[in-house]
């Protein structure tokens, strides 16, 4: 995956839209995209989630559980595996251990 962007795509989200091979299930273009838009999320997210934790959801484990949710559900515009990168990346943002996500 080689050309002028200088945007570095995580492998964990390259893993996302791979095939078994390693091989991509969409144009770069398109994968480079919905990382942005996962990312940017990601980050958007943050003072949400520590606004829940300092009101009324004082877990961590729970505020990520109901982002999850949130984010997996089809209206999010998030495949089930990006819902779960964000959140992810959620967690690492705010150094929170990332609960097992179900859904």
């Amino acid at each position: 995956m080689h050309d002028d962007n200088q945007i570095l795509i995580p492998p964990s989200f390259i893993a996302l839209h791979s095939d078994t091979r390693q091989r991509l299930r969409l144009p770069v273009a398109e994968l480079r995209a919905r990382y942005e838009l996962c990312e940017d999320l990601a980050q958007h997210l943050v003072e949400q989630a520590q606004q829940l934790y300092h009101g009324p959801c004082p877990c961590e484990a729970e505020v990520l559980r109901r982002m999850h949710a949130g984010l997996a559900g089809a209206d999010s515009g998030l495949a089930a595996p990006e819902a779960g990168w964000v959140v992810q990346r959620l967690a690492e943002l705010l150094q929170w251990p990332c609960p097992l996500l179900t859904g």
